[in-house]
This record gives C-alpha cells, structure tokens and sequence, in this order.
C-alpha cells in the first residue's frame, strides 16, 4: 500500500526534488503549495493541491482526501538578506503560518513531521566543524525563525505527542543528476546559481560580501551540499519518524567547507568562461564559517553524501542553466482519492 506524505512547499527547489526522491522511495508525494516561489512544472510524482498553509478549511480539505502519514515542512521563506530587510515576512510567514498549520495537523490527527530547518540556526563565529550540540544563536531573522519553529515542534511534541525531525541543512546545491529538476528562482538569491549566471552571460558579474573575513582567502567558508543528497536524507527522515519514532535534529552536510573564492575558481574551470567579481562591505547575517558535523546523520539516519565532488556538483547545475527551466504551465499530474473526515 502506498505511503501518502504531504510536502508543503514541494513545488521549490529541493522541495521537488524531495518529492522525485520519496516517489522513488515508494512514497507518494503530496504537493500543497501556493506556488508563490516554486513551479507547477516541479511537481511530477505526485498531485499538487494549491492553498497557503495558515488556511485551515484548505488544508484540512487536503489532509481530509489523502490521509497523509507525515508532513514535511518546506514552505517557508529562506533568504538571509531579505529576512534582514524585510522581518515581518519572515515572523509572517515561517513563524505564525506555520503555527496555524500545526494547529491544523493536531485537529486532524497528523503528528509526524520532517521540518526543514537550517545551519542558520547555529550562526556566531566557528572554527570547526558544528555538530548539534552547539549552542544557536543566529545572526538572521531568517535563523532565528526557523530556530522558533524548532522551539515549536519540541513544544508540540512534550504537549500532544507530535514526533518530528529537524533537519538543519547547509548550503543546498547543485540540480538533479537526470537533468529533469533544477534551481528556478526570480530573482535568483543564491550563490552558485548567480556565478553560473555570470558565466552564462546573463549578469555582469557576482559581488562577494567582505573579503576580510578570517579565513583560508578571506571570504566565506559554507558547506556545500547536493539537493538530491539532501532529498535522500528528507526520505531517511520520514522513514525514521514513522518506523522508529524518531525526534530532535540532525545536520546534513558533507563536512567539507569551500570558501566562495573557491567555488568561483571550480566554476571557472568546469565552464570555461571568465566570471567577473567585485567586492562589497560586509552582509548584516553571514557568518565566516559554516561546515556540518554529520556524524549523527550516519549514525542516525544511515545517510551519507553520495555527491561531494565540487566539478561534478557545479557540473550538474551548469548543465541545468545551459538547458534552462520549462515554460510555466499547468501541472498533469491528477490522483483521485476519497475523501474522509478528520
């Protein structure tokens, strides 16, 4: 029998390619999403019902006709600089939507839940590798919302019996190794992305924010980390809160760091094309350093990075940028499935 598990926010970046994965896995994917930031065209194995997440009557509709067995929790903002600019979006949208959802889930009797939570909530100063015992103290809005989410579910979980999976994740990249999924974003925020789109032709150059920073070259160090990766490990978490009950947080990452310097040297070499850089003061909310300790998630999980080649990572997002996005259209994909009261 098939597993029905809602992805709110499945229609975004690794959002889509959680749901390629849990499809593989056996899984059928739920997609709710009001496709504010993701894509119709990203949700291929599975329905994708639209609605916002604060709206109970759609929501519960949902939850009402698949019966889903656990949520996972992508729908949420996750920009550092403008959860700086604009707060009020971020307390908004990541913070009180996603408590009425929660209400939502209780009503209805769903208490499973992997949350996409970030290595933003560590932020400060490291000079090692951060593992989750680590105390948090972000230094973004953004970090800080996704940390009270964190606060959230713990909450949730000591009052009504919800088990969840924080999984705190570096830096996602790179696109689908078959080609069919890629980052889409406009304007596009990230930093690999916004390389390659030098690269390409399509911007002048890429700004890098402070090069005084105490590291190897003086810009800053992140770990970065494959989507299909990261899809995998959102498989091994559900899989974990269902059979086994499993609760807290984990990190994903590769344990490696790259500074930004670097990866425009790699992105250089796997393009061919010159990438013009400038300087720029400092970004209120970056930290100098962020590398994951994933030993727990090998231990916990059994989840280990397959891709942490630098070339072949920015080998799959150039291709991805070459060949471009699909054209906006309405998704296909249709299941029908009865409807039950909660």
């Amino acid at each position: 029998m098939v597993r029905n598990i809602l992805v709110t926010g499945g229609a975004g970046f690794i959002g889509s390619h959680t749901c390629k994965a849990l499809s593989r896995a056996g899984y059928l994917p739920v997609t709710f999403d009001n496709l504010s930031r993701g894509h119709a065209w990203a949700v291929r194995w599975g329905p994708l019902e639209r609605g916002n997440i604060a709206d109970a009557e759609r929501l519960g509709e949902v939850i009402r006709r698949y019966r889903p067995e656990a949520v996972i929790h992508f729908a949420g903002y996750g920009y550092v600089g403008e959860s700086m600019e604009s707060p009020d979006l971020y307390y908004g949208n990541n913070v009180i939507q996603t408590g009425l959802m929660l209400e939502t889930l209780r009503h209805c009797g769903v208490r499973s839940m992997v949350f996409s939570s970030s290595c933003a909530t560590y932020g400060g100063v490291h000079a090692h590798a951060i593992d989750e015992s680590m105390e948090q103290k972000p230094l973004s809005t953004y970090g800080f919302s996704k940390l009270v989410v964190e606060h959230m579910l713990n909450d949730y979980g000591r009052a009504f019996g919800f088990r969840s999976l924080a999984l705190r994740y570096f830096n996602a990249v790179g696109a689908d190794p078959d080609g069919e999924l890629g980052e889409s974003h406009d304007p596009e925020p990230h930093f690999l992305p916004r390389v390659l789109r030098v690269a390409a032709g399509r911007e002048p150059l890429i700004s890098l924010y402070g090069n005084d920073y105490p590291t190897v070259d003086g810009t800053c160090v992140r770990d970065y980390v494959h989507v299909h990766d990261l899809a995998l490990g959102h498989v091994l978490a559900v899989q974990g809160v269902l059979d086994g009950g499993l609760t807290g947080a984990i990190n994903l990452g590769t344990g490696h760091g790259s500074s930004l310097m670097e990866i425009i040297q790699v992105a250089r070499r796997v393009t061919g094309c010159d990438i013009a850089t400038e300087i720029r003061p400092r970004r209120e909310g970056d930290p100098a350093y962020a590398v994951a300790d994933a030993r727990r998630a090998a231990l916990v999980l059994g989840w280990t990075p397959v891709y942490t080649d630098m070339d072949e990572i920015i080998a799959h997002s150039w291709r991805w940028m070459c060949n471009g996005a699909p054209p906006e259209e309405p998704v296909s994909w249709r299941h029908a499935a009865p409807t039950a009261p909660c």
